[in-house]
């Protein structure tokens, strides 16, 4: 990563440190004696920002570090709470041998009828708060694209994953994950398009 700083042209290696800080988060999300993983919550948002926020910042900052704003630096940590919930899809499947191991995964702490819910909430409710965001700064046409991108989300939850998350998770993620990630790719279109 430091190369990269140096084929890039930064001052400061920033792309070095992001990689220490992703590092940083990918050890204790495992190691004690904070094991984030032991937290559904805490351990799902560092595994959604290592997802979303961290690869943005990378990418944006080593094209253009200048670009870099607190504005986007807010705007992906809340994105990354569509990632928490994408990681609560995989923690279904995994149910027993968390409870088994002490993990407190959001399927063991309320049981995977509520977990579902919550899981679809985070995803959804996020990026229809991004929308209204983008729409709110005038990026109305990115906003529009990212809620034709959602909608095929919440068709593919009702249809696969509510009915039987452990089952159909795989299923789901395959065909939902795509517009997800395009919808991230439109909100950073919005964002290097908007004169901040």
């Amino acid at each position: 990563s430091y190369g990269l700083d140096k084929w890039a042209g930064h001052d400061f290696p920033i792309i070095l440190a992001l990689s220490i800080g992703g590092s940083f988060i990918s050890y204790i999300y495992s190691a004690p004696p904070l094991k984030l993983k032991q937290s559904g919550w805490i351990g799902n948002y560092a595994l959604g920002s290592s997802y979303i926020s961290l690869p943005w910042w990378c990418g944006q900052c080593f094209f253009n570090v200048d670009s870099f704003n607190p504005q986007v630096a807010v705007l992906t940590l809340l994105y990354s709470l569509a990632g928490l919930g994408i990681a609560i899809v995989n923690d279904f499947k995994s149910i027993e041998g968390d409870r088994e191991m002490g993990l407190m995964s959001l399927p063991v702490q309320f049981g995977a009828e509520k977990a579902k819910w919550i899981c679809v909430g985070t995803i959804d409710f996020t990026q229809l708060g991004v929308a209204g965001y983008l729409a709110s700064i005038g990026e109305t046409k990115y906003a529009l694209i990212l809620l034709g991108l959602i909608l095929p989300q919440i068709f593919l939850q009702f249809t696969t994953f509510l009915k039987d998350p452990i089952k159909n998770d795989v299923k789901y993620q395959a065909a939902a994950q795509p517009f997800l990630v395009l919808g991230i790719l439109t909100t950073a279109l919005a964002c290097g398009h908007h004169t901040w």
